[in-house]
């Protein structure tokens, strides 16, 4: 067995949703819950099909974004996988319906954050056995970032 790193290349500015499930329906599935949950939401997702023919499938509202779900999801090869990047919309507002399809099995990061996604290579395939998602804390927040992090989850609109 071989343990590789594949780092998820994106812009800064958009959200990632990286996750597990079990059907070659995955791709539709999410596709229609995505656009049901959230209308006009640009994004782009990519499975990872790991019997038959073994295709990266791709989905999604955003061309540029479906091409790079295409190209991580290649890039990580790993049986199942499933990527979606999302423009303009934090993964919270589509975390639940994204769990809520039934192939869905794991979501391991949702995210803004560089992203590297730790896997596991065997004769047989490829498999994730978990995600690097940002940086190794620096500290303990003070009162003053406790006030900061209040400021910031009323500025965007997440607490009254």
């Amino acid at each position: 067995m071989e343990i590789k790193v594949v780092p998820l290349e994106k812009p800064e500015e958009i959200n990632l949703i990286l996750g597990q499930s079990h059907f070659i329906k995955t791709v539709e599935d999410l596709h229609e819950a995505l656009v049901t949950v959230v209308p006009g939401i640009r994004f782009g997702l990519a499975f990872c099909e790991s019997s038959g023919p073994c295709l990266v499938r791709a989905s999604g509202t955003d061309p540029d974004l479906v091409e790079m779900a295409k190209k991580n999801a290649y890039a990580l090869s790993a049986g199942h996988i499933f990527l979606i990047l999302l423009r303009d919309v934090y993964p919270i507002n589509v975390l639940n319906a994204v769990k809520a399809v039934q192939e869905v099995c794991t979501i391991y990061c949702a995210s803004s954050n560089s992203v590297q996604v730790i896997l596991a290579e065997t004769d047989q395939g490829r498999g994730v056995l978990g995600v690097v998602d940002g940086l190794k804390s620096k500290g303990v927040e003070t009162g003053k970032d406790i006030a900061a992090r209040k400021e910031l989850l009323r500025k965007i609109g997440y607490k009254l």
